[in-house]
């Protein structure tokens, strides 16, 4: 009987924060608190318009040998690990996979992504290639990958290996039940213990951006206003004075 570990996951209202600050933000956060890159690169967004943020489920591929393996799609299903994954699935979680960027096998098809969907899961970030994709599209998940192919999962050169350990999903390292913030511009990782501080700091910004933008779109002087600059804060001070007040 094949046994894999859960994953803690973090206060769902904590996600939630994340996902309305979203990606860029998120990434910028992370790196004036040290944490250079985090985004997850190769894996682009076929769901356009799709936000979301949760804790994430990992799956890790190794490559293929044939005598530690079998071949066929659905030879002992209780023994591949893709759908083991899928069996710890609570709502508001993320499947993150690294799939080695391998561009021939499809990690999921409609019919998994649709249990996956079922459970509360709110989007898969792949490293690799999905099956199914126009099927896939519809179920209303948030779907990353590299691109798509007509083949399963196990039927070229990658098989999967582990669950819910650490990965390196386009090369980033990626801990089970980090907190993964996806959109249109990607999907980057973040680590649980910074995601309060991250909330905090991005509130802020986006305060401040939000008034810069206004000044700008009445023509207002770049250098002043973005980034904000000294000169500019009392303004904005006064500004933001008001918008409590209304």
């Amino acid at each position: 009987m094949v046994e894999t570990h859960d994953i803690v996951r973090p206060p769902a209202e904590l996600s939630a924060a994340l996902a309305a600050v979203g990606s860029a933000t998120a990434s910028g956060e992370l790196s004036r608190m040290g944490i250079r890159s985090a985004f997850i690169r190769g894996p682009v967004s076929v769901t356009p318009g799709v936000r979301v943020a949760g804790p994430a489920l990992t799956l890790q591929f190794l490559p293929k040998r044939e005598d530690l393996y079998p071949v066929d799609e659905y030879e002992e299903p209780e023994k591949q690990l893709h759908r083991h994954v899928m069996y710890h699935a609570q709502p508001g979680d993320m499947i993150v996979v690294d799939a080695r960027g391998d561009m021939g096998s499809g990690v999921f098809g409609e019919m998994m992504l649709t249990y996956f969907k079922g459970r509360g899961g709110l989007g898969v970030v792949v490293d690799g290639c999905l099956r199914d994709t126009a099927e896939a599209k519809q179920l209303g998940l948030g779907l990353w990958i590299r691109g798509a192919t007509p083949n399963f999962h196990v039927q070229t050169d990658i098989v999967p290996a582990a669950v819910n350990v650490p990965v390196a999903c386009g090369g980033t390292l990626v801990e089970p039940g980090d907190i993964v913030v996806a959109d249109d511009d990607g999907a980057v990782v973040v680590p649980v213990k910074l995601a309060p501080a991250l909330v905090a700091h991005a509130r802020e910004h986006a305060e401040w951006e939000e008034f810069s933008r206004l000044r700008l779109s009445e023509g207002g002087d770049l250098r002043r206003y973005y980034p904000l600059s000294d000169e500019a804060r009392p303004e904005y001070e006064r500004w933001r004075a008001e918008q409590d007040r209304a």
